[in-house]
């Protein structure tokens, strides 16, 4: 069924829209993908604030071609099935949803990605993404790094001051 030029034009606004505004998309093959499967990826992906759309690739093409960010972009690995994963709150939620989805249903392939800043990124750099801890793991890492010099001396003072306090109270006893 063809689309009229209205709801090309919108969807060429919305796809631009979700472009600019998101630090990493994710394009991954699906052929082969039921409905409900994907009905599946996309609760998944919402839970992790990313968005999967289908789109037709020339749609996409169109979209990055009006973006300054993307207009240099080499478009030449959208062929065939495609969907998008688009991520505006964290730069690897994209590549880790489709990444844990595609453990449970091999089907689903990464074709690449592209950056925030407008690089077009390999589905092995995508994989690669896919397995960095999230940004508020990261966050959580450095704060325990952050924390552990402070962790150490107050369990050293408190460890003297038991042994000191249990001193005190044998020489009272005594």
């Amino acid at each position: 069924m063809a689309i009229t030029k209205e709801k090309k034009s919108a969807l060429v606004s919305d796809l631009s829209e979700a472009l600019a505004s998101s630090k990493m998309t994710v394009y991954a093959t699906y052929a082969g993908l039921s409905v409900q499967e994907v009905q599946e990826l996309r609760r998944a992906a919402r839970e992790a604030d990313v968005t999967i759309k289908v789109v037709k690739n020339r749609l996409v093409r169109v979209s990055l071609e009006s973006l300054d960010t993307y207009k240099d972009v080499d478009t030449s690995s959208l062929k065939g099935q495609l969907l998008y994963a688009f991520g505006a709150s964290d730069e690897v939620a994209p590549a880790q949803v489709l990444n844990t989805f595609a453990k449970t249903h091999p089907t689903l392939e990464f074709a690449g990605g592209f950056s925030g800043e407008g690089a077009t990124l390999s589905a092995a750099d995508v994989k690669s993404l896919a397995g960095l801890p999230s940004k508020n793991e990261l966050i959580a890492q450095t704060i325990a790094q952050l924390l552990s010099p402070v962790h150490d001396v107050t369990n050293a003072l408190s460890g003297n001051l038991h042994a000191l306090l249990d001193g005190i109270e044998a020489k009272a006893t005594a």
